[in-house]
């Protein structure tokens, strides 16, 4: 006889209080579901261009067997060393993770207990928050001001219990950026006393000059911890890898929440070719974002359509109606955008920019919608 079994008596508040994200099904299925032949990914800020020339060779010539048998680098040795080469650091100054997700969860279980509360921003990349409240750890959330990060209202909100506060630089999905006078300013006033989280999943497209060189802040504020991510730029989001860089003191205590062999042999080897590579793939890629992002924003300006157009490879724009139902009628013409009620910006959209004709794709689907 099956036995009953009172999983809310199991789960503790915080986990009862929390709504699981539901990622989207298959391309398939949704294409199926939507009735669509094709589907442009507009919606995760993915490379339309695909990995660098070397890590696609890196790639293709992976053979399962035998290397699909043996456990990967469980510290990302190799990786290590080329960044430490890379930025003039040492190679204990990095710790790898299973996305940048997991270097977020990494952080707050290093530096939070029960009690303790981090601060962030309420509109922005929404894991510093989901993984402190279903870790028991309070998040402030701070209102954006002119769409970026408060850093007065951010000071403001700390206490006794604030161990870490997070800054996404540039902001998604807005786009704003703290520049470096900002940054070295508020890490001043922090004065050393909380962990400051400076989160550059996007910094390889910003092109502006007074852009923060954050990893040789490291050595002035033994604080700080950068995040960085080989999903955006580098096009290896399906394999899962991102990093954290900080003071050696910093990422030892950092290092003991770490799950080693969390990031698999190829992702390791793919991001190995990535740091090697001679940049020229980030310099297409930026190419493609400028251009595509002044097509577009030239259309939503003839539109008469509100949008934020600010660093990184996507736009936020603002609907004469529900988000949920632009991505419905969108997606019935084979596009795919991000809502934009879930991040807090009720009948906004995020439109990751991509290749012409997903940019035309979209810009043809939008005229059909805005008309009925």
């Amino acid at each position: 006889m099956k036995q009953p079994v009172s999983f809310q008596h199991l789960a503790p508040d915080y986990i009862q209080r929390f709504e699981a994200y539901i990622p989207s099904k298959p391309d398939d299925e949704l294409k199926k579901l939507f009735g669509c032949s094709h589907l442009f990914r507009l919606n995760n800020n993915e490379n339309p261009l695909g990995p660098c020339l070397s890590a696609a060779r890196v790639i293709s010539s992976f053979v399962p067997s035998p290397q699909a048998s043996i456990y990967p680098s469980g510290d990302c040795w190799l990786l290590r060393q080329k960044l430490a080469e890379k930025y003039g650091m040492d190679p204990n100054q990095f710790l790898f993770g299973n996305g940048a997700n997991e270097v977020i969860a990494f952080v707050i279980k290093a530096f939070c207990q029960k009690g303790d509360n981090i601060i962030t921003a309420d509109k922005t990349f929404a894991v510093y928050e989901w993984v402190a409240e279903f870790s028991g750890i309070e998040a402030r959330l701070v209102p954006l001001k002119d769409y970026g990060f408060d850093d007065d209202e951010m000071i403001r909100g700390i206490d006794e219990h604030t161990k870490i506060l997070f800054v996404c630089n540039p902001n998604n999905p807005t786009g704003t950026y703290w520049n470096s006078e900002k940054l070295r300013g508020f890490l001043n006033r922090i004065n050393g006393r909380r962990i400051v989280v400076v989160d550059e999943a996007y910094c390889e497209f910003v092109e502006k000059p007074d852009f923060p060189d954050s990893m040789s802040m490291i050595a002035e504020y033994p604080n700080l911890v950068v995040f960085r991510t080989f999903s955006k730029m580098h096009a290896l989001a399906g394999l899962r890898i991102g990093y954290l860089a900080g003071s050696s003191e910093a990422v030892d205590i950092i290092r003991r929440t770490c799950v080693v062999y969390s990031v698999n042999t190829l992702a390791q080897a793919a991001a190995l070719a990535v740091i090697e590579d001679n940049g020229e793939h980030v310099q297409q890629t930026r190419d493609l974002v400028r251009r595509q992002k002044q097509v577009l924003t030239e259309y939503l300006a003839n539109c008469g359509l509100q949008f934020l157009s600010g660093e990184g490879n996507f736009i936020m724009i603002r609907l004469p109606m529900s988000d949920s139902l632009a991505y419905r009628r969108l997606m019935m013409q084979g596009v795919m955008i991000r809502t934009m009620t879930g991040f807090r910006f009720p009948n906004w959209i995020r439109v990751t920019i991509a290749l012409p004709d997903a940019m035309d794709s979209f810009m043809t689907g939008m005229e059909n919608i805005l008309k009925t």
